[in-house]
C-alpha cells in the first residue's frame, strides 16, 4: 500500500493536535499577592490606604466594615475532555484593626479537603472570621472566576 503525499500532509497536521489532547493545562483563577508583596506588608504599622498600593485590591472584604481583606486564588487543571478540576486554593487574609492597621496576615490552603494555615504573622489573637475564609476554601468546584470577579 503506497502512502501518498497527500496523507502524510493529513497526519502531519493532526498529530500536533492529537498529541496536544493528552497533556494538561492550567488556569489560574482570582489573584493572591505573591510572599514578596506580603513582605513589604508591616504588621502595626500599614494602613489599609496603603495596602491597596503595596498588594492590590481585594476580591472579598470582612463582612463588618472591611474588617479584613481576602484575596482568593485558584489553580485550574484542564484535561482534554474531562471536567475541569481545582487543584490549588489559596486564601490570603489581611486583618485590621479599629483604626485601620494592619493586625494580623494569614496565608491559607487546602490540604486533603481542611483548611490549613501556611503562615502567618500576627500582633493579636488572629483572624476571628475563620468561618468565611473556610467558606472561601471550601467551595471547591462550586465557584467560577466570574463569580470571584462578581460578574453573572
Amino acid at each position: 500500500m503506497k502512502i501518498s503525499r497527500r496523507q502524510i500532509m493529513a497526519l502531519a497536521m493532526v498529530a500536533p493536535l492529537a498529541l496536544s489532547a493528552c497533556q494538561a493545562t492550567y488556569r489560574n483563577h482570582g489573584y493572591v499577592p505573591p510572599e514578596e508583596q506580603l513582605a513589604q506588608v508591616e504588621v502595626g504599622r500599614t494602613g489599609q490606604g496603603e495596602l491597596e498600593g503595596l498588594i492590590g485590591r481585594p476580591s472579598a472584604q470582612g463582612l463588618l466594615t472591611g474588617s479584613a481583606w481576602y484575596y482568593v486564588g485558584s489553580r485550574w487543571e484542564y484535561f482534554g475532555a474531562r471536567e475541569p478540576r481545582e487543584v490549588n486554593r489559596q486564601v490570603v487574609a489581611v486583618s485590621f484593626t479599629e483604626s485601620g492597621t494592619v493586625s494580623n496576615v494569614e496565608r491559607f490552603g487546602l490540604e486533603r479537603g481542611r483548611v490549613v494555615v501556611l503562615s502567618q504573622r500576627v500582633t493579636d489573637s488572629g483572624v476571628t472570621s475563620l468561618g468565611l475564609i473556610r467558606q472561601l476554601l471550601g467551595n471547591v468546584g462550586r465557584v467560577s472566576a466570574g463569580q470571584l470577579l462578581d460578574q453573572q
